[in-house]
């Protein structure tokens, strides 16, 4: 038996939730004594880098129509046979997250989603997870003999440990997708959030939209992504898909910025699995400080230009 890794890529390019995977995988496999392989759809030119992170084999489906629950759950299971597998990790992406469970039910696997370490073979499967908005750590065992697991973001540092593989074609034929799309919009130039290792975020200490200059100042010297708070979402001052938290998108960042923003309960469950959190709020009470590793108390319209200023300093001496 084996272990796949699906690869989920953007215009070809692998994201670094995809290389997490691979490296996730690359070391069950290890584990289990046995090897680990690689499948994803579309452009796979730049797919055989994968080998560098654990991956035996390569295999590409000729498929780029767009992201299909019902055909990328087929395509997954057609490779699983191809390689034997008894294990399949996929990130725990929004297109992840939205085809896992239909890959688990069809395969008759047992799933555990968003896994953050290494499961245990010694009795079964046993895999654990941050639950209740990070403040508990659950621990599952499978008792299934085949196994899905979805690895959250930022849970493992990659690292290389093999040489490039060629792609393969796999030899499978995709079916017509159900689900016609019409229209799609993507926000370009951007690290998606919930793959971000640095992000800026602000709330509605901003007084308003025109004062958002400073942040994305701070961002573009740090190269960190932007985010908000629901209320700044809300009002419209910023777009949604920047709104993180509990009812927005769910974070685990190595830094994290947080200007202007209180640190309601809500916003917390979002972020508060950030490695380091930097809280700037002249409000000394400001709850989020409690959370914080760092906090500055003082005027958000002084410090934080000053602090954009010494980190341009700070790179242009490296």
């Amino acid at each position: 038996m084996s272990v796949l890794v699906f690869i989920e890529t953007t215009n070809g390019t692998i994201k670094k939730s995809g290389l997490e995977a691979m490296y996730f995988g690359n070391l069950i496999a290890a584990q289990k004594n046995t090897s680990c392989h690689a499948v994803l759809f579309g452009n796979a030119d730049k797919a055989n880098i994968l080998g560098k992170y654990g991956a035996k084999s390569v295999f590409y489906i000729d498929y780029s129509k767009g992201f299909d629950t019902g055909i990328y759950t087929e395509g997954v299971l057609s490779a699983a046979a191809t390689v034997g597998a008894d294990i399949i990790i996929i990130a725990h992406t929004f297109n992840g997250k939205s085809f896992a469970g239909s890959v688990a039910a069809r395969w008759n696997a047992g799933i555990v989603t968003s896994v953050n370490a290494l499961p245990n073979f010694d009795n079964g499967i046993t895999v654990t997870k941050s639950v209740f908005s990070g403040k508990a750590v659950a621990t599952y065992r499978i008792n299934t003999t085949k196994a899905v697991l979805t690895l959250a973001g930022n849970s493992i540092q990659i690292q290389e440990s093999g040489s490039e593989v060629t792609p393969q074609k796999l030899d499978w034929t995709p079916s017509e997708p159900k689900v016609k799309v019409l229209e799609r919009k993507t926000s370009e130039g951007l690290v998606p959030l919930p793959e971000a290792e640095l992000v800026v975020s602000a709330g509605r200490g901003m007084k308003g939209p025109e004062n958002w200059g400073i942040v994305e100042e701070l961002a573009k010297a740090l190269q960190a992504t932007t985010a908000c708070s629901r209320p700044v979402a809300d009002t419209g001052w910023r777009p949604h898909h920047e709104h993180v938290g509990q009812t927005g998108v769910a974070i685990k960042p190595n830094l994290y910025i947080a200007i202007g923003i209180s640190g309601a309960i809500q916003h917390l469950a979002g972020v508060n699995n950030s490695k380091t959190i930097v809280v700037i709020n002249k409000d000394p009470e400001a709850p989020f400080f409690k959370a914080a590793d760092y906090g500055v108390v003082g005027d958000l319209f002084e410090v934080v230009p000053k602090l954009t200023e010494a980190v341009k300093k700070f790179k242009s001496s490296q």
